[in-house]
């Protein structure tokens, strides 16, 4: 992974949080609401919160009186969750890198984390410090993307700019979101935190776009997938945007588009 691979800063939150969220998180933040409710947890740790997709859909499933602390690594996104996230005294933002929780041992019921464990430089390091954070009993839930083939958007966009830069093609989404997919190293690495009961789902489900544009503007654009562009000899953001809406547009006509998505949904239990 590359060291720009986890930088989500300028305009990326904003364009993340508009596009992004609503074509590929928003369900998978819903998805991973309605597997909290039934754990009734009374303090709760959201890893890798971002712009706040799964913020928001949690906390309209849980009742008042809980503790819910969301932590980024990036405070431009954190800033972005917490300007859209209604008043809510449950909710504590914070700054926070994953590999080292600014919290004591066995503090909370439940840690989530959706979409952030592929950015962990040392994931068994990070699911140690999940474990360690939990209470005896509790319960760390997360997703991962699965294979970048199984997510059609992300493999087209891929495939265009491998066309616009063919001796250096810029590979963010191949390499970092769509990279950690392989079951067996997951609880490999869930093994070697510590986690023993594990169980891991593959959940399918469809992206929609209004235009082939936007999808090329989320990604291109909203994603760290805009820095490697960017560094790429002679990379004209904008042309290299065209050159994957053209190729979005071919494939799945002028709009509205949808495609598959595919994430695995990982449930590690103490």
């Amino acid at each position: 992974m590359s060291d720009t691979d986890k930088v989500f800063a300028g305009s990326i939150p904003k364009l993340y949080d508009e596009h992004l969220v609503p074509m590929i998180f928003a369900f998978y933040a819903n998805d991973i609401a309605r597997r909290i409710a039934p754990l009734s947890p009374s303090a709760l740790l959201e890893i890798a919160a971002g712009t706040g997709a799964v913020t928001r859909a949690v906390a309209a499933a849980l009742p008042p009186g809980i503790r819910y602390v969301a932590t980024d690594l990036n405070e431009p996104m954190l800033a972005v969750a917490a300007k859209r996230q209604a008043d809510d005294d449950r909710i504590t933002w914070r700054q926070a890198d994953a590999l080292a929780l600014p919290f004591r041992e066995a503090e909370f019921d439940v840690v989530c984390c959706q979409f952030g464990a592929m950015f962990f430089p040392d994931r068994a390091k990070g699911y140690s410090e999940a474990k360690r954070v939990l209470k005896g009993g509790g319960t760390f839930l997360f997703n991962v993307w699965d294979r970048i083939e199984e997510n059609v958007f992300a493999h087209d966009v891929t495939t265009a700019l491998g066309k616009v830069f063919p001796d250096d093609p810029p590979r963010f989404m191949a390499r970092t979101p769509h990279g950690y997919f392989d079951q067996a190293i997951i609880r490999a690495d869930l093994k070697r935190a510590g986690f023993g009961d594990v169980a891991i789902e593959t959940l399918a489900a469809t992206s929609r776009a209004a235009t082939p544009e936007l999808v090329a503007l989320a990604y291109c654009q909203g994603t760290p997938l805009r820095g490697e562009i960017e560094a790429r000899s002679g990379g004209d953001l904008q042309a290299a945007t065209d050159a994957a809406a053209d190729a979005l547009r071919a494939r799945h006509g002028p709009g509205p588009v949808e495609a598959k998505i595919q994430a695995l949904v990982i449930t590690a239990r103490l």
